[in-house]
């Protein structure tokens, strides 16, 4: 199995923090050495472990952003 590395370029947003001190967050993160992507997922204090996640391009995060604008909450 080949080596996994990360590395947040930005941290942009905690969305929550639950009691145990894990937090949901929104980064630009570079996997393996590739191109950063924008990544929601959930970490453990310190970044130095993570939950499952969504990863999205620069793209499909423009269009999640507008159709979160256009919902009436």
């Amino acid at each position: 199995m080949s080596d996994f590395n990360y590395e947040i370029k930005e941290k942009i947003a905690v969305l929550s923090e639950n009691k145990s001190g894990w937090t949901k967050e929104l980064n630009l993160i570079s996997y393996n050495g590739r191109a950063p992507k924008y990544d929601i997922r959930d970490w453990s204090p310190g970044n130095e472990k993570m939950g499952k996640g969504v990863t999205l391009q620069k793209e499909e995060l423009i269009k999640l952003k507008n159709v979160l604008n256009s919902l009436e909450i």
